[in-house]
């Protein structure tokens, strides 16, 4: 049995629908129910979602006013002039794309078919409830959770992965045969995916922010684990050991063990500049399956460069 939980969105939608409701009613406005509706419909999962949700609720609702006002006063207030209002009403907020807002402008649409009288009085009325319904629903989603826990946990154990993966890496060159089965892989690809999502989230957040270090820091890390897997199958099948591997296996290691979020990539780039001048160094193959390994070592040199270069884009977090 799943464990019963209420989550923050589910009760910033109950208090802020109380809440505009309890305000509409005080003062005793016509339909004041619609107010909570209003409410509901602009609380989104980020602050920039929910000022989306308001502008696109308001533009579609004075269209829908407008539409409303000129067929019902003058093709009078039947089911045929609504259904015709709503085929004209559609296609123009489809071609705004402010077409989210097509339920609340149809709730208060609905109120003026209701009434069947439209009047100063009656649009005040359904100002005052937008008023009330996107007012609360905006203060309310102000409030957001904390996401920064979430990022750095997220950030840590990507890193911690990392780590993993590069000293296998190196247990293998060295060794030449390891017992990982690689699920840090896929483990580390499914931190990447979630960290990136709850940055994205936290750039939703913040109206004014652009861009969020986080999400380039996992956007980063994504491209260098892709990077890994297409090199993985390189050393992996390696006919024999070679001097070189040894070399590249010390490298791999110095690199598993300096794993963070600064930016070093200058430095290591320097020691694999050092690694392949020591690589050319070393003796040529002398039969086809040396040379087979040499150049898949050499490959592998060249994608890990790309690694580091990778990384050295990024300009690293304290």
């Amino acid at each position: 049995m799943k464990k019963f939980s209420i989550g923050y969105r589910t009760l910033k939608t109950a208090i802020g629908a109380a809440v505009a409701i309890a305000i509409a009613q005080y003062f005793d406005l016509q339909f004041f129910t619609a107010a909570g509706i209003l409410t509901i419909l602009s609380i989104q999962p980020t602050k920039r979602k929910s000022l989306h949700a308001v502008y696109t609720r308001i533009v579609s609702t004075i269209i829908g006013i407008a539409y409303a006002f000129i067929f019902f006063e003058i093709f009078g207030y039947s089911p045929v002039v609504l259904g015709i209002v709503m085929i004209l009403f559609i296609p123009t907020i489809v071609s705004l794309r402010v077409v989210e807002g097509f339920i609340s402008s149809s709730v208060i649409m609905m109120h003026i078919y209701l009434t069947a009288n439209f009047t100063a009085d009656l649009l005040i009325n359904e100002f005052y409830l937008m008023a009330i319904g996107y007012g609360v629903g905006l203060v309310v989603n102000m409030y957001m959770p904390d996401i920064q826990q979430g990022l750095y946990y997220h950030r840590e154990k990507m890193e911690s992965l990392l780590k993993k993966i590069l000293a296998e890496i190196a247990g293998y060159l060295r060794d030449g045969d390891t017992l990982w089965d690689g699920h840090e892989l896929i483990e580390a690809a499914k931190v990447v995916e979630a960290g990136k999502a709850l940055a994205f989230q936290d750039v939703e957040n913040h109206v004014t922010r652009k861009e969020n270090t986080y999400y380039l820091y996992f956007d980063m890390r994504e491209r260098q684990l892709e990077i890994i897997e297409r090199v993985l199958p390189k050393i992996t099948s390696l006919p024999v050991m070679t001097e070189q591997a040894t070399l590249i296996a010390a490298f791999m290691e110095d690199l598993s063990e300096h794993v963070h979020s600064g930016n070093t990539a200058s430095r290591f780039l320097e020691k694999l500049d050092k690694v392949k001048e020591e690589f050319a160094k070393m003796p040529l193959p002398t039969d086809h399956e040396t040379f087979l390994a040499m150049a898949a070592l050499y490959q592998f040199i060249e994608e890990m460069d790309e690694y580091l270069v990778i990384k050295q884009s990024f300009k690293g977090m304290k």
